[in-house]
């Protein structure tokens, strides 16, 4: 290896180190990736590929991978056995093999305490609520047709004040969407496995802890907001589905597996909820066979909750600081496994 020199350390020459940078065609690929190559100084030599398995010899000889939404498998961490860590660019981490990584005893790090997505994440919740609310989708068609749609409109259009939002998964994310739904006069309950501080919930109007039954039953608006794991795979699965009320809408800005798909399609195709807000999906980008493409009453978007111009630096930022310490020697943060 080529040593080089680390100003900031102060310790002399140091090994250079490969980090291979995974960016997925569907979040940027190599253009997106490209600006990452700037960020590191001059211990790091950086690859930037589209798929794991793409560079053979570059992932053989990484000591760092840092994906952008693109699936590590047991197979690529087996192909690396210099690999050091993994460094998943989202608060997400459900594409990497964990149980592979944990045997291999490499950690995985995500940039869950780095807030670099929870704006733009709460803003498209409210933007996909507010869009149901107020039926903006059905509505910009007609008018776009000389449909003046608004007799046959008025009867779903609602509000969001006085509505009841459920949130489950009230970390960083959910506390961000909670804020805003306050300032909407919504009133917030929220499922979690512990209830949060009584003081923290006075600032999000008296929030309260519920079951995810109970809050199913209870709420106006469900926003998902937890990691995907085997556990909350399929969270909202037919069975749950059938305790929403009627004129309930779901929100999902987290991770498309948590929903069954199939389900919520047959509740938005029986009329048994009213509604559904959708920026993810499984699998990404979704396949044409997809129903809910077709299904009433839906507003979907590309996974674009954590990409705007802002969130993007910041989420690079944080990815590339962990990385930066792990090189350095230092402790890195948000270790999943």
């Amino acid at each position: 290896m080529t040593p080089t020199t680390d100003p900031a350390a102060g310790t002399g020459p140091q090994p250079v180190k490969n980090v291979l940078a995974v960016v997925s065609p569907h979040v940027g690929g190599r253009t997106a990736g490209a600006a990452l190559t700037g960020l590191f100084p001059g211990q790091a030599r950086v690859t930037v590929v589209e798929t794991a398995d793409e560079d053979p010899a570059a992932l053989r000889a990484a000591h760092v991978l840092i994906t952008g939404l693109s699936p590590v498998t047991a197979a690529h961490l087996a192909a690396a056995p210099e690999l050091e860590l993994v460094q998943c660019a989202s608060h997400g981490f459900d594409y990497v093999d964990l149980d592979a990584a944990r045997a291999r005893s490499v950690p995985v790090c995500t940039i869950g305490s780095s807030s670099a997505e929870k704006q733009n994440v709460a803003e498209q919740t409210f933007a996909l609520m507010l869009a149901l609310a107020k039926q903006l989708v059905p509505a910009h068609t007609a008018l776009v047709e000389a449909d003046w749609a608004l007799p046959r409109l008025q009867q779903s259009l609602t509000e969001l004040s006085g509505k009841t939002l459920g949130i489950i998964g009230l970390g960083q994310i959910g506390t961000e969407v909670a804020r805003r739904a306050v300032a909407f006069d919504m009133s917030i309950v929220y499922a979690g496995p512990s209830p949060i501080a009584p003081e923290a919930a006075a600032r999000l109007g008296g929030a309260r802890h519920l079951s995810v039954d109970e809050l199913l039953r209870t709420s106006d608006y469900i926003s998902l907001h937890a990691p995907l794991t085997e556990r909350t795979r399929h969270l909202l699965d037919a069975e749950r589905l059938a305790l929403l009320k009627p004129t309930a809408f779901v929100i999902n800005t987290a991770r498309g597996a948590l929903i069954d798909q199939d389900a919520l399609a047959d509740a938005l195709e029986a009329g048994t909820l009213a509604g559904a807000g959708l920026d993810v999906f499984d699998p990404e980008p979704p396949t044409a066979a997809l129903r809910l493409l077709k299904a009433p009453n839906v507003v979907l978007s590309p996974h674009v909750a954590g990409v705007t111009r802002e969130t993007l630096v910041r989420i690079a930022l944080a990815a590339v600081q962990n990385v930066l310490d792990h090189l350095a020697g230092k402790p890195v943060r948000d270790v999943v496994s």
